[in-house]
């Protein structure tokens, strides 16, 4: 079996490499997976990818099979989707997912990868990270049938929200962005789409997943009183105003947090394997994936993530195929 592989590094912020690595023997309860594609999330992975996570968030920011540190070098990443190689009867050449960097072949213990469903193209499941975060702000947000509910920020995890959130009965959900291309993202997942200054008001939640201060002010804007802003939005090492003066206390609304780092205290019974699994099993619906918007070769990464951190190639989850993937 062949003991080498390739890895994407961050060499410094703003400039990635790919290494030749050299893999460690699989000891007993080890699995070898070879990678047939892996994705970017353009919100997390570009901000490590600029240098902008916090150092008060270095710890909390690692990825589980992380090497290196912020801001860099790093090996950093937490999509992929391949086929076991070596490992236990029971997972032996079987798809995949783990949460690992761009690498095309990887040694981890078994219990770190999940089986993805027959009913789930491997080139779906590495939505599987991401429709994990929107199934954790479901928990926390614990939506009621017949809810009005916004959710302001169309990129990949308020997309992967609102794809959720149109299979409750009832609701009245709209995906709200300032960007009109989203539009179409939307009609594919089956959810209403406004601009931000057409939403609909009186909502009894809003999932704000923007990361911006703007659409911070316009989904407190859409509340009705005591209504709730599950804030999804990860910022980085940037500086937040929160427009709590005016009606923020009179009308008696609500801010709450929502990180999938732990699993929500709402689903204390659940552990972190059971919430990946559900994920994968929500895989399944083909209109999911409209969140995939661009795919590049494993090779073209250097190239490539540069114009995703800039906007210059505009994306929601960007896929990354590899070498032998057939």
């Amino acid at each position: 079996m062949n003991r080498t592989a390739r890895a994407f590094w961050l060499s410094s912020p703003g400039a990635g490499e790919i290494r030749e690595v050299t893999l460690p023997e699989p000891g007993e309860g080890d699995v070898v997976v070879r990678s047939l594609y892996s994705g970017v999330s353009r919100g997390t992975e570009t901000l490590v990818f600029r240098g902008g996570v916090p150092e008060s968030q270095h710890a909390a920011m690692r990825a589980p099979f992380q090497e290196g540190d912020f801001p860099a070098p790093v090996k950093y990443g937490y999509l992929s989707v391949g086929v076991v190689e070596e490992g236990p009867d029971d997972l032996a050449g079987r798809t995949v997912f783990c949460l690992y960097p761009h690498q095309t072949r990887y040694v981890v213990p078994a219990s770190a990868v999940t089986v993805v469903p027959d009913a789930v193209p491997a080139a779906r499941a590495v939505l599987a990270g991401t429709v994990e975060t929107a199934v954790n702000a479901l928990w926390d947000a614990a939506p009621l049938v017949g809810d009005r509910i916004a959710v302001v920020g169309g990129g990949m995890v308020g997309c992967s929200v609102a794809a959720l959130l149109a299979r409750f009965p009832g609701v009245r959900l709209q995906l709200v962005d300032a960007d009109p291309s989203r539009a179409d993202v939307a009609k594919a997942l089956g959810v209403d789409f406004a601009s931000p200054e057409d939403a609909l008001g009186d909502c009894d939640l809003v999932v704000h997943a923007s990361a911006s201060e703007q659409g911070l002010a316009r989904s407190l804007e859409l509340l009705r009183p005591e209504g709730t802003v599950l804030e999804l939005s990860w910022y980085g090492d940037r500086q937040v105003a929160v427009p709590l003066g005016e009606a923020f206390h009179s009308r008696r609304l609500v801010i709450r947090s929502s990180q999938v780092g732990t699993v929500s205290p709402n689903r204390a019974t659940r552990t972190y394997a059971d919430r990946l699994a559900l994920a994968l099993d929500l895989l399944a619906d083909p209109a999911l994936d409209a969140l995939v918007t661009g795919e590049s070769a494993f090779e073209e990464l250097p190239d490539v993530l540069p114009k995703l951190a800039s906007g210059r190639i505009p994306a929601l989850c960007h896929r990354v195929r590899y070498p032998d993937t057939p």
